[in-house]
């Protein structure tokens, strides 16, 4: 009986299939490197209701940021300022610039800004940004150089693996705990012999199981 397809077409519809198998496979990994948290996330800057500008306040006028942001080293949480912390200046400092028209009817109202989350983590992760800055976790570890932006943005990927990164390998994070909100801390030496010293004086223990973070 003679065969119903030809050797030339069966080696035709091989390196068919096998063209078609490679095409599929690197479209997967472009794909996958497109929507990884490092290129999709990382440069995230909403705009925000109001101008603010980190570069200005917590740069040029030195603001801590702690005054604004006061509960990252007592909750899980980083609270973002009531209008009435903007108030305690701006109540005589340009007290009557357009720029700031929402921030006075908000604190004329009660009606809070309506500000845009920038560094936002699923519902299914806990992070305690106490637990964090209390060891010595800066936030330029994971905001970056917030005081150098007019605008906020995203400039780690805050993915599973970056965070599992830090905590199997965390010295080179960790500072001493009263140049945390120190944004521009230079240390005298190499970072990671420092953040290895407090490690093993503090017996920081970053866990790296599953109910860490998920729970």
């Amino acid at each position: 009986m003679s065969a119903i397809f030809s050797k030339q077409f069966d080696t035709k519809l091989r390196l068919a299939a096998g063209a078609i198998v490679l095409t599929l496979g690197a479209g997967g990994a472009v794909l996958g490197y497109l929507l990884h948290p490092k290129q999709l996330d990382t440069g995230y800057t909403p705009v925000q209701p109001v101008a603010y500008s980190h570069k200005l306040h917590a740069g040029n006028l030195g603001l801590d940021c702690l005054y604004c942001h006061s509960t990252v080293d007592k909750s899980n949480y980083a609270a973002v300022p009531m209008t009435e912390t903007c108030m305690n200046c701006h109540v005589r400092v340009k007290e009557k610039s357009p720029k700031l028209q929402m921030v006075r009817d908000s604190y004329a109202t009660g009606q809070p800004i309506p500000w845009v989350k920038v560094h936002r983590l699923p519902d299914y992760v806990y992070f305690n940004h106490q637990a964090h800055v209390k060891v010595g976790v800066s936030c330029v570890s994971c905001h970056g150089r917030v005081d150098q932006m007019a605008e906020v943005r995203q400039v780690q990927p805050l993915s599973m693996a970056w965070c599992l990164d830090c905590h199997r390998n965390p010295a080179a994070n960790i500072r001493p705990a009263e140049y945390v909100t120190k944004l521009d801390w230079k240390p005298e030496g190499d970072p990671a012999e420092i953040g290895a010293k407090l490690i093993q004086a503090k017996g920081i223990k970053p866990p790296d199981n599953c109910s860490a973070c998920h729970r």
